[in-house]
Order: C-alpha cells, then sequence, then structure tokens
C-alpha cells in the first residue's frame, strides 16, 4: 500500500524536482517503510510505501524496466496474481519474487491500454511509457484507492491525496460550487453523482472502473468494464449453486490474506461480517495463526430505546460466532467519550471533502485505531454483503412471485415465512400487494405526504441547475433514487459509479494514516459477479430470506446465527446519545454559521432555522434518523470544510 504522486511536463521543459519534492514532503504525515522517486528529463514519479504483503517488503517504487521502457508507481495489492502468472507464462521460479507492481507492468506490457481489465484487487497506479510518450493509469473497480490530478497546458500533476497537489504554485485552490451543489441537494448517502469531481475546483478524480491516458495532446478517461453479467448461471439442482458460491467466495477470501502482519476483521452479530471471520478462520487455523475481530459496542449508559427486533449491543451473537468459530481474538470497543461532533475536523482533514455518514464515523475510524495498536496489516470487513452474498429480501421476492401469478408457490412461501419468523400466515400480504404494485401506494398516498427538506439554497440550485443534472442521474428532486423497485437499486448501486465515492474515499485514505489496508471479499469482483448471475430463486427459498448465504454457512457459523430472521443488529443507535455533551457546541455553530454571509448563501437557510428551532432544547434521544439532526450535522460539517481550505487569510 503506497501513496504515489507524479508530475509530467508537457511543454518540454525540464523537470524541476522541487516540485516532485514537495509533493513526498506533503506525503511525510503518513507512516512509510520507504519512501523513493524517479524521474527523467520530463517526468517524475514518487511512492510514499507501506509494505503490507510479503513481496511489497523492500519493493523498488517507482519501479523503471529498461527492457520494456516503462516506469511504474502503484498503490496496490493484485489478488488474481495466480491467474496472471499463467495469462503472461511467467516463469514458475521467478513467481514468488514477482512485486504487484511489476504484474501490472507485466499487464500493461502485453494487453495495453485493455490491461485493467484483468486485474482483480484494489488499486491506483501510472505507468510512464517512454516509447510513446504517454502515461496510463487506472483506478479499482470500486475505487477502494483514490488518484487526484491536476492538468493544465503545461503541466500534469497526480497524487493519491489531494493536498499535495496545491504544494505546486501553479495550483490554487477554488471552491468547486457544482460539487458543493450536488452534495447539499442530494438528501441521500450519494455525495455527487459526477464521480469526477472534488470540492476543489481544478481538481479532478479518476473514477472508480476508469483508465485514465495522458500525452502531450490528450487526456481520456475510459471505462474498462462493469460489475453485473448479462447472463444468468444455470445448475442442475440447489446443492451446486451454494458449492460455487463457496468455492468463489473462498477465493476472494484467501486472496485478502496475504500480508506478513496481523490480520484482523470487523465483527458483528450478523452474517455478512460472520461469513467473512468464518472463512477466514478456516484457512488461519491451518497455519497456526489468529484472527483479531473488532466490534463497536454502544457505552455502560446507553439506554436501549429500539424495538425488540433490533440489537444495538450486538456482543451476544457476537461471542456466539467466536466461540463456534474458534482461533479467535475478540476485540470491543465503546469508544467513550467520541461523538460524531467530536470527529469532524480529523475526518475533514483524512478526507480533503465533505461525508454523510456521520452518525456512525466515530466507530469507524475507531475500529481502524484499535486495529493499528494491535499491528494489524489487512482488516476485513463485509460491508457490501447485503448487496452480494446475503442478498435475498423475502417480501420483494415474494411480490415477485405474485406478478408472476404463481400462487401456489407465494402460499408455500408465506407459511414457512411464518413458521421462520412467528406470526400469521398471509400478515404480510398487504405490504406485498403494495410492493407488486406500487401504483397502488401513490393512489393511496396522502396528497399532503413532504419530501425530504434539502440543504442547498435555492440561489445555488437555480445558479448550477443542479436539479436537472441529478434528474439525468436517476435522482429526483427528494435526492433519492427515482427507482423503488429493490432489484433495480441494486445493479444501479454497483452500476452508477456515483455511489462508491465517499466510503471508498473513507477506506482509502484511512487506511494510509493507519498503515492497514481495509478489504472486502463481499465486494470482490468475482464474487459480486457471481452473486449477480444466480437466479433470484436461490436468494429466497422455503421460508428463507438471504437463503444463499445461510445455505453456505451451515457448519461454519452456529445455527442461532446463520438460521436467525427474528432479530436485526443496528449500528450508531447511540449517536445521539453520545452528542448530548456536545449539543450546545453543535447549535452555537449552526448560529455562526447562519451569521457567516459568504457561506450560509450556500444552505437553505429557512431548512436551517427549522431543524435549529427544533433542535435547541436539546436532542430526543430516541430520534436517531430525525432528518433535522443529519441536516444540522451536514451543515457544520459543509461548514467547516469551506472555512479549513478555502477562507484561510
Amino acid at each position: 500500500m503506497s501513496a504515489i504522486a507524479g508530475i509530467y511536463h508537457l511543454n518540454d521543459e525540464p523537470i524541476n524536482l522541487e516540485h516532485g519534492n514537495r509533493m513526498m514532503k506533503e506525503l511525510e504525515k503518513y507512516p512509510a517503510d520507504d519512501i523513493q522517486t524517479w524521474h527523467n528529463d520530463k517526468v517524475f514519479l514518487g511512492c510514499h510505501a507501506q509494505w503490507i504483503t510479503p513481496e511489497s517488503v523492500g519493493e523498488k517504487l517507482p519501479y523503471y524496466d529498461h527492457e520494456r521502457k516503462l516506469a511504474i508507481t502503484a498503490d496496490a495489492i493484485i489478488d488474481n496474481r495466480d491467474e496472471l502468472f499463467e495469462r503472461l507464462q511467467v516463469d514458475k521460479r521467478k513467481r514468488k519474487d514477482i512485486t504487484d507492481s511489476e504484474l501490472i507492468l507485466l499487464s500493461y506490457h502485453k494487453w495495453g491500454e485493455d490491461s485493467p481489465k484483468y486485474l482483480i484487487g484494489d488499486f491506483a497506479f501510472m505507468i510512464w511509457d517512454e516509447r510513446n510518450q504517454q502515461f496510463f493509469g487506472a483506478r479499482d473497480p470500486s475505487g477502494y484507492r483514490t488518484l487526484y490530478y491536476f492538468k493544465n497546458s503545461n503541466y500534469i500533476t497526480f497524487c493519491t491525496t489531494i493536498e499535495p497537489l496545491f504544494s505546486m504554485s501553479f495550483i490554487q485552490k477554488q471552491l468547486n460550487e457544482n460539487y458543493f451543489a450536488e452534495f447539499l441537494a442530494i438528501t441521500g448517502m450519494i455525495d455527487t453523482v459526477d464521480a469526477r469531481m472534488t470540492p476543489f475546483k481544478n481538481i479532478a478524480q479518476v473514477p472508480p472502473f476508469h483508465s485514465i491516458s495522458i500525452g502531450r495532446n490528450k487526456l481520456c478517461l475510459n471505462r474498462y468494464g462493469t460489475f453485473t453479467p448479462n447472463e444468468k448461471i444455470r445448475f442442475n439442482s440447489d446443492e451446486e449453486y451454494v458449492e460455487a458460491f463457496q468455492e468463489v467466495f473462498q477465493k476472494a477470501v484467501n486472496s485478502r490474506l496475504r500480508t506478513f502482519r496481523g490480520i484482523g476483521s470487523q465483527l458483528s452479530g450478523g452474517l455478512d461480517s460472520g461469513a467473512v471471520v468464518g472463512f477466514a478462520a478456516k484457512v488461519l487455523k491451518k497455519e497456526n495463526k489468529t484472527l483479531h475481530t473488532f466490534s463497536y459496542i454502544p457505552p455502560k449508559d446507553f439506554v436501549d430505546f429500539t424495538h425488540k427486533q433490533l440489537m444495538p449491543d450486538e456482543r451476544p451473537f457476537i461471542k456466539k460466532t467466536v466461540e463456534y468459530i474458534g482461533g479467535i481474538s475478540d476485540h470491543y470497543y465503546d469508544f467513550e467519550g467520541r461523538s460524531s461532533y467530536s470527529e469532524i475536523d480529523d475526518y475533514l482533514d483524512v478526507m480533503e471533502m465533505p461525508y454523510k455518514f456521520a452518525e456512525n464515523s466515530f466507530w469507524l475510524r475507531g475500529i481502524f485505531e484499535k486495529a493499528h495498536e494491535k499491528g494489524i496489516g489487512i482488516l476485513l470487513n463485509g460491508d457490501k454483503g447485503n448487496s452480494t452474498i446475503s442478498w435475498g429480501s423475502a417480501l420483494d421476492y415474494y411480490a415477485v412471485l405474485l406478478k408472476r401469478l404463481k400462487w401456489i408457490q407465494l402460499v408455500k412461501e408465506l407459511h414457512q415465512y411464518s413458521m421462520k419468523t412467528g406470526g400469521a400466515r398471509f400478515r404480510l400480504l398487504p405490504h406485498i400487494v403494495r410492493k407488486g404494485f406500487p401504483i397502488i401506494n401513490q393512489m393511496t398516498a396522502r396528497d399532503s405526504e413532504e419530501e425530504p427538506p434539502t440543504l442547498i439554497s435555492p440561489e445555488l440550485a437555480e445558479r448550477t441547475d443542479v436539479f436537472s443534472k441529478l434528474k439525468e442521474y436517476g435522482i429526483d428532486h427528494s435526492g433519492w433514487l427515482t427507482s423503488k423497485n429493490i432489484y433495480d437499486q441494486r445493479k444501479i448501486v454497483f452500476e452508477d459509479l456515483c455511489t462508491w465515492n465517499s466510503g471508498s474515499t473513507f477506506n482509502a485514505k484511512l487506511s494510509l494514516r493507519y498503515k492497514l489496508w481495509k478489504r472486502d471479499p463481499t465486494n470482490d469482483l468475482r464474487v459480486v459477479r457471481y452473486c449477480f448471475s444466480v437466479p433470484e430463486e436461490q436468494f429466497v427459498q422455503n421460508g428463507l430470506d438471504r437463503a444463499l448465504i445461510r445455505r453456505a454457512t451451515e457448519n461454519v457459523l452456529p445455527e442461532q446465527i446463520r438460521l436467525n430472521q427474528r432479530v436485526w443488529g443496528i449500528q450508531g443507535a447511540d449517536w445521539l446519545h453520545r452528542m448530548v455533551p456536545n449539543w450546545n457546541m453543535l447549535i452555537e455553530e449552526i448560529k455562526e454559521l447562519i451569521k457567516n454571509k459568504s457561506v450560509v448563501g450556500f444552505f437553505n437557510e429557512e431548512v436551517i432555522n427549522s431543524a435549529l428551532i427544533k433542535s435547541e432544547k436539546g436532542p430526543r434521544i430516541e430520534s436517531m434518523s430525525d432528518p433535522d439532526y443529519r441536516i444540522l450535522m451536514r451543515s457544520v460539517i459543509v461548514y467547516r470544510l469551506i472555512k479549513k481550505y478555502f477562507e484561510r487569510g
């Protein structure tokens, strides 16, 4: 894992090494095992390396291949090494010592600009092709590694993070009004729909699943692949689907265990992280290695206000998983004294952009910190599992059966589902009808039903025409995806690049700060494509929702976890409870924002004032999903970012 940087002079001026050294100096705030640079007359490359995999120890990066006239700097872990070795016909005696960056370079030499199509893993890299006098680079499908760049008529410069680019005298900090318009207009968790944008007008990013080609007279961004296959897999039996899944998922987990340092995993009481831990521990036990698990729990003084089917403190389920699997050292943290408010400045330093996951921010960073203290190099998680390995909403599938007039199968499923979850067999039928025929919802909805308020000022919205742009991307005036069909939304999550920006940026930059790599086997490209190619009846059957992973984890997870359909973990239920000591400071900062004439013009003052009046008496702890509280937090986050970067004297 590395932070990479580079400069290319388009006007044939010789490289000013001081420019490159300034960028590398800016990266010194991150821990490093090695720092190296390479340059010729008009190209500078740098690498601020953190060694994670065995092959990365002592790796020469940037690396220049004299035979092929190619230079590379890379921030990468490649997971399909064995497959690439075979395709590239690499001598078996040399494979163990070949680094991931060399493997990328060999791939580029063979396949040219098609090379990213053959790579599976988390990566951002740039290659200087001396013969063709061009740069070529790429970012992995999910954007788990970041890559920013600046271009004018004379220079191209790029870096893993944004701030080092501003050490260049020819790059000025300028606020990107279009970025903030999209961020404030979208009420959901998507930050912007344009995956190239950053908060800075002249700084762009390579989007996920894209390559970049840079020559003297060109800069081209090209999408090189997709997550979702067009065809479904057809096996002869249910067991074959499970066996094929187990094989591809085990391969995804195994390829993410490559480290000479400690291996950890986030662990909740559910199926996704439990499956990751179960499949990983099975391998590690054979190697006499311990898997460390990291779990967040509410503080001791938190009073549970949630429904009986929800579980803010998942320790009882987590401990059952740990005891059943074995070979695990489990760790639990309540992060006492931390809150969403106390984390803002630190997150803005790391993210270099605003964010929308404030409610969970205190424990997300806390897990990184604790894993770093334990010497962890790889931190596994199951973040994308709900859309891949544990896909399968029973009610939505039953709505499909209803629409297809498969009455006998539907009645059978409802009977089995009620036996497993409790309650009358047909109690869910009205919900299923509404899901199957959404026009009924529209006909019965109250005319007075209000859309969630947006934070953007009407003036900024009109000036940027932001809502027209959102409409083109399938996001309505309320800031939510217009498609209410869960199957369409699932596909959108993987195919619309805007859904990856914030979470991927957070993972990449916190990884860099804490010198560990957060990795998600549930989002492995091979796993995603397999899960999308499986027929829907494999995900819901015999009264089981999320049926594929439940069947695949037999003898991997305890039955109480594997077959649980009655209780769900809920993370972040205590976020307002933690905010109580900071609440007055939050209110005062909102009042300060309203008085700041140079900033308040971005915001809808009426919406902020309404939320402020409601909140001045203090938070209602049980109202964790109240949009007014979210409005206050997002307003302060954007306010502080603007002050941090654009209001300095």
